[in-house]
């Protein structure tokens, strides 16, 4: 996740205390530093969800798995975490609204000391919804639009989709509720970006998450409908513009994005261009990040509480929570995957192994290299910097 409005114009969010907190030179090597950390875990706490998405990485359906984590059990998952000092949970799914508890394991998670946070498609968001929302402890929601009206509708798969996630932007501001925007990136929805960004400032939403596609679950059919490595420049060049443009303005509106980790080192050309007294904060601050952090600074438990090296990678399991607890199976270093995360840049080859930006990536996005080459090792085929700019 890169912090666009920290980056580009020095304006401190709410998180990044987590976000640049973590020094790897701070250990002796690079197994022990990601041994050391404690991931945020996503949750997928269900498979059901009341929208058809094209590009779910979860290929969520109508109905609840029946063999998804019961009350108790999700509480003992919520207890292992909170052991294992994970400093944050994010409720996710599927839907986590169609869920009957998760209000309660919401709260839970508070009373254990964890920020919690819930991703949710915003359609399901009444006064009523939000209300719970607010009680039970949820610092952030983020709301997913990928369009403006129409557009968003069909990359739903539900009519009315648009005008019901903008009614629960609406509820949460109505009860005190920080919430933010959140959209991926695809051919179907990049000619709608600059009136997302107008959304953001008519709508009064303070932070957006651009994430690029993943092609994991029903994104791997989505793989023809990614963005060309020039689209992305050109879409990442709009939203650094954009948020340069909100700081100008005096707007207090964070702007991120996720999932493609060469967004940081070509972050770091403009700095280095337009603000050269800043390249050198702007430089440690994303060695500080650390790029890419599967297997080592994020975590994923899926419904049946098995645990994965993040939301996406969801057929590769280390173990399950039933079985063992979530500590127990994130430090085991008998899987290689997981060994191998923990340490990955030996093994990382092609550009990735050229590029003088890795120690900011990290070899970005591991599932992409393995969905498009085969190789969970081979340069991350979203990665759109030139051969000259990572050899500079």
């Amino acid at each position: 996740m890169i912090s666009v409005t920290r980056l580009l114009c020095d304006q401190i969010g709410p998180q990044d205390h987590l976000r640049y907190r973590w020094r790897q030179k701070e250990y002796p090597s690079r197994l022990e530093a990601n041994l050391s950390r404690r991931p945020i875990v996503v949750w997928n706490a269900t498979k059901a969800c009341n929208l058809r998405c094209i590009h779910c990485y979860y290929t969520a359906g109508t109905e609840c798995d029946p063999d998804e984590l019961s009350t108790a059990e999700a509480r003992a998952l919520i207890d292992d975490l909170a052991d294992f000092r994970v400093p944050v949970l994010l409720f996710s799914g599927g839907e986590p609204l169609m869920r009957h508890d998760v209000f309660e394991l919401g709260l839970y998670a508070v009373e254990r000391g964890m920020r919690t946070v819930i991703s949710t498609n915003g359609t399901l968001i009444d006064g009523r919804v939000a209300g719970r929302i607010e009680k039970a402890g949820f610092s952030y929601v983020g709301i997913s639009l990928d369009g403006i009206g129409e557009t968003n509708d069909r990359f739903r798969g539900v009519r009315g989709a648009f005008e019901a996630a903008l009614a629960g932007f609406h509820q949460c501001r109505a009860v005190g509720l920080r919430s933010g925007l959140r959209l991926t990136l695809n051919k179907h929805n990049v000619d709608d970006l600059p009136e997302i960004l107008h959304l953001l400032r008519e709508e009064s939403i303070p932070r957006a998450c651009f994430y690029h596609l993943v092609y994991a679950g029903r994104g791997e059919g989505l793989r023809s409908d990614d963005l060309t490595l020039e689209e992305t420049r050109r879409a990442v060049d709009v939203i650094f513009e954009r948020a340069m443009a909100f700081h100008r303005e005096g707007l207090d509106i964070e702007i991120l994005t996720v999932d493609n980790h060469a967004d940081g080192p070509y972050l770091l050309q403009r700095v280095e261009q337009e603000q050269p007294e800043r390249y050198q904060e702007v430089l440690a601050l994303l060695r500080a990040n650390g790029g890419n952090a599967s297997g080592c600074g994020i975590a994923a438990v899926d419904h049946r509480g098995d645990v994965h090296p993040d939301q996406f990678w969801q057929h590769h399991t280390f173990g399950n929570v039933r079985r063992r607890t979530f500590g127990e199976i994130w430090t085991d270093l008998s899987d290689p995957l997981m060994a191998s995360l923990k340490d990955r840049k030996p093994l990382l080859h092609g550009r990735c192994a050229e590029c003088r930006y890795l120690d900011l990536c990290n070899g970005n996005f591991r599932v992409r290299a393995l969905a498009v080459h085969g190789d969970v090792w081979a340069p991350d085929p979203a990665c759109y910097l030139t051969d000259e700019e990572i050899r500079q």
